[in-house]
Order: structure tokens, then C-alpha cells, then sequence
């Protein structure tokens, strides 16, 4: 294949610009890996200021936090994306080019390792609302495991106070350490690292449980949607 039949991904970066990095990285790599010399992917990035869209979060006004969302697909879109790589489900309607779900290439991964029951790690908005977790229960038949409340509660501090800042402390790493144990305890046979940041505390290495990185899951199977690759098969 030549780069005449790659296709152009549109990224919403920024969100935050600390998770756009690797998501960037491993789309040109998977297409380098693929074309050779000095190819790279052809990407359409729309950079947000997160702390606007943290705000409409965090005080759950989700209807506007989605409508900013819609409104930058649409701006991809007319400038010539071929698909979304994106995590909110909520604008697929507010375009007509294909939108790459993150829990989609995860599930596959996960179902093909052999795991059925998992543990799933990231924002509280991740863990408590149903965009992801819906997606992998519903369309891919896994069970998902949350932390507990006061837990969840650390995991989306850490992440937002700390990872998002670009701040990776100790401390940190034993308590998510600790909070994938009880995961394990309770069955989870997997985790799922469901936000970008949280590959910058812990790695493969830091635990028993298999890891599963969403960002270089998702990345890989975008790059290859725009590569023409046939994805791995969602077996039953």
C-alpha cells in the first residue's frame, strides 16, 4: 500500500493535552511501522482548552459538554476527516463520518486474551457513566468491575490533580496498586487503563493483572482503519 490510499483521522486533542501526545505517537508509528521511509499519518487535530470542558463535567451539565464536543466534529468533518477517533459516543449524530469507539478495540483485545470479567480504571465520568462501560457490557458481553466509591474517588484525583498536570508520585502508584488488588479480589481477571494518563503511573511491570492500555489500543486500531487494515475479528 502507498500513502494515496491513507485515509485522514480527526483527533480532538487537549482533553487532556497530556493523553493527545501518546495518542499522536502511536497513530504515526503503526502507520510507519506499516508505509516505511518517512511516511507518517495524516491527522486533523482540533486541540480544546479542557479546563472549559472539565467545568461542564464536573457540575454535569453533559447536554452542553456534548454540544462543544458536536460542534468540533462537525469543524473535522468539513475540514476533511475521513473519521472521528474519539471516546463520546454522544456526537456520532452530529456528523456522518464513522466515529473509531476507544471500548471497541479494548473489548476485542480483552475477548481475544481470553478475559471475560474486568476491571475498569479512569475519570469518574468513565467509571460511573455509561458511554464506556455500557459499550463493553452491552455490545461485547464483559463484565465490568468498578472501584469502590471512596476509591473511584481517588483514581479520578490522581488523575485530574496529579497525571493531568504532568505530576507522577510514588504514593500514587501503591494506592492504584492497591485499588487493581481489591479489583482482582472481587474477579476481575483484567484492567482496563480507560484514560490515557494513567499509563504515565503504572505499567505492565507494577502488577500482576494483565493491563490493557486503551490509548494504544484505540490509536493502533485508528491508524490501521486509515491503513485499509482489516481489524481483528469481535469473535463471540
Amino acid at each position: 500500500m502507498n500513502s494515496m490510499g491513507l485515509k485522514t483521522l480527526g483527533l480532538i486533542g487537549g482533553m487532556s493535552w497530556e493523553s493527545t501526545v501518546p495518542y499522536y505517537r502511536e497513530i504515526n508509528e503503526t502507520v510507519k511501522a506499516r508505509l516505511g521511509g518517512l511516511h507518517s499519518a495524516r491527522i486533523i487535530l482540533y486541540s480544546v482548552d479542557f479546563h472549559e470542558i472539565e467545568q461542564l463535567q464536573a457540575t454535569e451539565q453533559w447536554d452542553a459538554a456534548a454540544a462543544v464536543l458536536a460542534g468540533i466534529a462537525q469543524k473535522l468533518e468539513g475540514a476533511g476527516a475521513d473519521a472521528l477517533v474519539l471516546v463520546a459516543a454522544a456526537i456520532s449524530n452530529a456528523v456522518h463520518i464513522p466515529l473509531l469507539h476507544i471500548a471497541d478495540p479494548t473489548a476485542v483485545a480483552i475477548k481475544q486474551a481470553g478475559h471475560t470479567t474486568v476491571g475498569l480504571l479512569g475519570t469518574r465520568f468513565t467509571m460511573e457513566q455509561d458511554f464506556y462501560r455500557s459499550r463493553l457490557e452491552q455490545d461485547h458481553g464483559l463484565t465490568v468491575l468498578t472501584p469502590k466509591p471512596a476509591d473511584r474517588a481517588l483514581v479520578h484525583r490522581v488523575i485530574y490533580d496529579e497525571l493531568c498536570l504532568g505530576h507522577v508520585l510514588p504514593a500514587s502508584r501503591d494506592a492504584y496498586l492497591r485499588v487493581i488488588a481489591d479489583l482482582g479480589a472481587r474477579g476481575a481477571q483484567a484492567i482496563i487503563l480507560g484514560c490515557t494518563e494513567i499509563a504515565m503511573l503504572i505499567g505492565p511491570h507494577d502488577c500482576d493483572l494483565p493491563l490493557f492500555n486503551t490509548t494504544q489500543l484505540h490509536a493502533q486500531s485508528a491508524a490501521q482503519w486509515a491503513l485499509a487494515i482489516k481489524p481483528l475479528e469481535n469473535k463471540p
